[in-house]
């Protein structure tokens, strides 16, 4: 390397490494600007005590579904469907003829069944009446002395052998009965009906098998009653969960309207039936989490609801009874060196106080509080910067903004950038001065 390459590599790296030390000496300055300036210029902030809902609530997501439907499956062994009796979107009652199978074959057999029933019971009736004549007859004979003991006995044989027909053609007329029964449960079944009141949602006159050898519903009824909600939940929440809590259902469709509901049910087994866990095992918050399907009644009117719409539940866990009570935001709770909780309060003269409290139960925002506070103090919600700005208890604070009013400034409240001073006993208001504009012209007067 020649000696002009080399002085003008080692200016390169001086360069570079200047370049450095004057980023590092900026970047330090100005963090440490941030540091010195940025928290002080944060405004005390002030807030009245107000009672809040602390009850703990679960939210998780659902669909609507029917609370009941029926899906009515061809049955091969009952033949070909001969005729559709009802139409998509129809209203029906329980018990509408749906469809029917082709019945010619069953209504032939029906028909056999009955002639023969009845020729048989015409046979049995003749017989009777022939018994009984025959038993009149015996009856006559044994009255009169004439009649031999032989005659008597032929008369009574005949009499055992007419029971004996008798009997068999009741057989006859009972199993012809049996048969009638059979086809009539057999022609039931060849008109196949609702089982529920409902909606027509789904009529399938073109049944094809599917992949697995299964046809789809040749009739699809989701029931009128009102509807529910299905879905999943964790774990977690399923310990928490009771039949018959209350429910706040908020359709996706449908932005500021909610349903009132109740919990039906929480399956004891996971969704999908692992009964034995398996993958869902797993520890902290990077493991799997097993999840159990749940039922939830609507309450009042669903008409405006459709099957399959999806909804979002909020599900309050906590005693509902005991649930509103004082709170504060949780940033306005300091702890002093013992590590007890503690606020500070502003006073009717905003002199600051230090007010040791008892906590209650708490939520995600605020914090419940059992003693030390009453409704409609005011409280530094902000109170890691009281110590920030050095403020001192037992005095008065000059400015702070009041979540209600706006900025405060010694005894003023600040709108649109201006302070409105309070007047002095005895002194007139200040008048209300317009600024002077400066325009080119008087500042070239004034400085003649």
């Amino acid at each position: 390397m020649s000696k002009k390459a080399k002085i003008w590599t080692l200016v390169i790296v001086l360069i570079v490494i200047a370049l450095g030390v004057t980023g590092f000496i900026f970047k330090d300055k100005l963090f440490s600007s941030e540091d010195e300036f940025g928290e002080f210029d944060e405004p005390i902030m002030v807030e009245t005590v107000q009672m809040q809902e602390l009850g703990e609530s679960i939210l998780v997501t659902g669909k609507i579904i029917p609370s009941d439907e029926q899906k009515v499956f061809q049955e091969a062994e009952n033949g070909e469907i001969k005729e559709f009796l009802v139409q998509e979107n129809q209203k029906i009652k329980a018990g509408t003829p749906l469809f029917t199978y082709d019945d010619t074959k069953v209504n032939s057999d029906y028909a056999k069944a009955i002639r023969a029933r009845d020729l048989t019971n015409n046979r049995l009736s003749i017989s009777l009446n022939e018994l009984a004549n025959a038993r009149k007859n015996l009856t006559n004979m044994k009255k009169n002395p004439e009649v031999s003991r032989e005659e008597l006995n032929a008369a009574a044989k005949e009499i055992n052998q007419m029971e004996i027909e008798i009997e068999a053609t009741k057989g006859e007329v009972s199993s012809y009965q049996d048969e009638i029964n059979t086809l009539t449960t057999q022609k039931e079944k060849l008109v196949v009906k609702s089982k529920i009141d409902g909606t027509i949602v789904k009529v399938n006159k073109n049944v094809e098998p599917g992949e697995n050898g299964a046809n789809e519903p040749i009739v699809h009824i989701i029931s009128s009653g009102p509807f529910k909600v299905i879905g999943s939940m964790s774990e977690f929440d399923t310990v928490k969960i009771k039949q018959n809590q209350a429910v706040v259902i908020r359709p996706k469709v449908f932005k500021d309207r909610t349903w009132d509901g109740t919990i039906e049910s929480v399956s004891h087994f996971p969704e999908g039936g692992d009964t034995a866990g398996g993958e869902d095992f797993g520890g902290g918050s990077g493991g799997n989490v097993t999840m159990y399907p749940f039922k939830v009644n609507i309450a009042g009117d669903t008409a405006d609801l459709r099957q399959g719409f999806h909804v979002s539940l909020e599900i309050n866990v906590s005693d509902l009874e005991q649930s509103e009570q004082l709170a504060i935001p949780h940033m306005a709770l300091v702890l002093d060196e013992e590590g007890n909780e503690f606020v500070y309060v502003l006073t009717d003269e905003d002199i600051l106080e230090k007010r040791t409290i008892v906590l209650g139960d708490m939520n995600d925002m605020f914090a419940g509080v059992a003693e030390g506070l009453e409704l409609g103090d005011r409280i530094i919600t902000n109170g890691y910067i009281v110590e920030a700005k050095k403020l001192e208890v037992g005095k008065k604070v000059k400015d702070y903004m009041d979540a209600n009013e706006g900025m405060m400034e010694d005894g003023g409240m600040v709108e649109d950038g201006m302070i409105e001073e309070e007047p002095v006993d005895g002194e007139e208001p200040p008048a209300e001065m317009e600024p002077e504009a400066e325009t080119e012209g008087s500042q070239n007067d004034e400085a003649k």
